[in-house]
């Protein structure tokens, strides 16, 4: 069984995309541009910055683009580099461009198929709008087929709550398994730290209480996340990153202030540094990837398959199952009580200083 060492979220920041959810992050933002996102770097570049050796060993990868992520044109490229690099990956998407994923299972042999996930986000409303779920249910057939891990996933959100029976429905008949919830957010505003609500007019129990009928442990573990800052020490940062495909800008976690470019100079060492009990954000945004996965060893939660798999289902490869059946204390070594102390200083150190040069530039600009 090979062992994961290290998880890395990455962002396409592509907001080119073909359907239009109200709920969208991207659209809360006003950032729907419908760009493609610009690499900065080529895919031979790619490829050498992200192999095990560099990175210490076999990694899973989490690709979501801000937009449609099948619709970036070197999708299939930059999934290609990492599993044939020996990783393990994820693909979110929209599940409505099947000529994509077929292009996948022609290009990629059985091992490295195995190795792929897709996370196939059910945006019911808008697939009706547009005669788009046939599509959806065909990305399906086609990961079944070639017996790739899937999951469906539906944002719990209110305009969907009178068609929660016919989701349902449609989900048992034509994928044989009801969908996985995701809690649904606002965005924070501007200049404000991870303040978010979830995105309903309902208050959090009631919101909750709709959820219940699907028995999505995925749900009710983020729901349990929700707004709950971890005063545990982390190792985000050291066992997981968060990645921008497009600039090769690593970070510890999304709200960190730390970067580096590990696209740039491939011969360069890659600095991995626990954030510790140094972060910043009142919860982890990402709980079920992040915490699920083990960054935080004190705190004991089932596995990230635990959370997306209910008895009977059979929508996961063997070799995923069992790869994400893992944690990543499992494979990596903690730190001694000095060198958590020793981290946590430099950690304070840096964010004190960042915080300094943020205002002197302030006050520059503002001329006093």
């Amino acid at each position: 069984m090979e062992k994961i060492h290290k998880f890395f979220e990455c962002l396409i920041p592509i907001t080119q995309c073909n359907l239009k959810c109200e709920y969208c992050y991207v659209i809360q933002e006003e950032r729907r541009t419908l760009k493609q996102a610009n690499l900065q770097y080529d895919i031979d570049t790619m490829r050498l910055a992200l192999t095990k050796q560099r990175l210490g060993g076999t990694c899973y990868f989490s690709l979501c683009g801000a937009g449609e992520t099948l619709l970036q044109k070197e999708i299939v490229d930059i999934v290609e580099v990492l599993l044939k690099n020996g990783h393990y990956v994820n693909i979110t998407t929209n599940g409505t461009l099947p000529t994509r994923i077929k292009e996948m299972t022609n290009r990629f042999n059985e091992s490295e198929l195995l190795r792929l996930n897709f996370s196939f986000s059910f945006h019911y409303i808008e697939l009706k709008r547009l005669n788009l779920i046939n599509k959806f249910f065909e990305s399906i057939e086609i990961a079944k087929e070639y017996n790739i891990t899937y999951l469906i996933q539906l944002n719990l959100y209110d305009a969907y709550l009178p068609f929660l029976d016919d989701i349902a429905d449609i989900c048992i008949k034509r994928a044989g398994h009801l969908p996985q919830l995701a809690l649904t957010r606002t965005e924070p505003e501007k200049g404000i730290s991870c303040q978010s609500d979830i995105y309903s007019e309902l208050s959090f129990d009631d919101y909750r209480k709709y959820g219940k009928k699907f028995k999505s442990k995925l749900f009710e573990f983020t729901c349990d996340n929700f707004m709950i800052q971890r005063k545990e020490f982390c190792y985000a940062g050291d066992w997981s990153g968060t990645l921008d495909l497009s600039t090769g800008i690593l970070k510890p976690c999304y709200f960190s202030r730390k970067t580096q470019n590990i696209f740039s100079n491939i011969d360069k060492k890659i600095e991995f540094k626990a954030i510790g009990n140094t972060c910043k954000s009142p919860y982890c945004s990402n709980s079920s990837h992040f915490i699920a996965l083990g960054v935080i060893p004190e705190y004991i939660t089932p596995t990230y398959f635990e959370l997306r798999h209910r008895d009977g289902e059979e929508n996961y490869s063997e070799c995923m199952k069992k790869f994400l059946s893992q944690k990543l204390y499992d494979n990596n070594k903690e730190y001694s009580y000095i060198k958590k102390k020793i981290i946590n200083q430099k950690n304070t150190l840096y964010d004190n200083f960042f915080e300094l040069m943020r205002m002197i530039k302030g006050k520059i600009v503002n001329g006093k």
